[in-house]
């Protein structure tokens, strides 16, 4: 029996039959993730729609749920579904009447930490967001209820409730506190 790891495309993955089964490409190999629990869904589900309703008001891109795939790179490929993205109008709209995961990184991309992921899983996603071209990612931490904000390696700050999360340069104008994340203003 051969230790090699069979790699595949994202449009190979895109053709897979699985069912319920939720997945991430990381460089060609496929790797199976558990199901959100309810709090993590909850603390998606709440910062999604602040993003969403934000958005959408001002004209200023789309917002995308979970299960969406972002080809971050090629050969090998790697496709993340962040927990939320979000992309700027102009570049939605090059994505438009295109089927299949979305080509290129999330101008925002957003992890909610579930129980079961380790520091390492979470580090490099973020590492491959930024690397993909990504211009910030927030690590919400519903057990220490905090937002970590990288807008680089080098620019990265650590929210806590009272403290209020703003959208920067990918979002101007929006800013919420973080308690609102995890359901109390």
């Amino acid at each position: 029996m051969s230790s090699a790891t069979m790699t595949i495309t994202a449009e190979e993955l895109e053709r897979m039959a699985l069912g319920e089964q939720r997945v991430e490409l990381v460089r060609g190999e496929v790797i199976t993730m558990a199901p959100a629990g309810a709090e993590h869904g909850e603390t998606a589900m709440n910062l999604g729609a602040l993003i969403h309703a934000f958005a959408r008001e001002r004209g200023a891109g789309v917002t995308y749920a979970a299960e969406t795939g972002f080809v971050l790179a090629r050969n090998p490929d790697t496709v993340r579904a962040p927990d939320v993205a979000f992309v700027t109008m102009e570049r939605a709209a090059q994505q438009r009447r295109r089927t299949g995961f979305f080509e290129g990184a999330p101008d925002l991309a957003v992890e909610v930490v579930s129980p079961h992921d380790t520091a390492e899983e979470v580090e490099a996603k973020v590492l491959d967001y930024l690397e993909a071209g990504t211009r910030m990612v927030w690590i919400v931490r519903p057990r220490t209820r905090t937002v970590t904000v990288y807008r680089s390696l080098r620019e990265v700050q650590v929210l806590r409730p009272g403290d209020t999360l703003e959208g920067g340069e990918v979002l101007p104008g929006f800013a919420i506190p973080v308690g609102a994340i995890f359901g109390a203003g």
